[in-house]
């Protein structure tokens, strides 16, 4: 005998319930992606934030390096030029 329209309707009745719950339990499954993704982002961004005071120390560091090295030398080119001039 066919199902009656009350088991039919209590049949699906079940399947969307079922299908409330599956979507109810994915909506919890991507706030809790969603709260890793951020905190994964708030971490990387930090990262690259001491990344960046790093490198950026140890650029001004050796543009100070190169600076001086750079007096030097032209200090040397004017002692030399000055030796040159005084002999002549």
């Amino acid at each position: 005998m066919p199902p009656s329209l009350e088991e039919r309707v209590a049949y699906l009745e079940g399947k969307v319930e079922e299908h409330s719950r599956g979507y109810a339990e994915l909506r919890e499954m991507i706030i809790h992606l969603d709260q890793k993704v951020d905190r994964f982002r708030d971490e990387l961004s930090n990262r690259i934030y001491a990344l960046d005071q790093r490198l950026s120390s140890r650029i001004e560091a050796l543009d100070q390096k190169t600076s001086k090295q750079f007096i030097w030398l032209v200090g040397i080119q004017i002692m030399v030029l000055l030796a040159v001039i005084g002999r002549s």
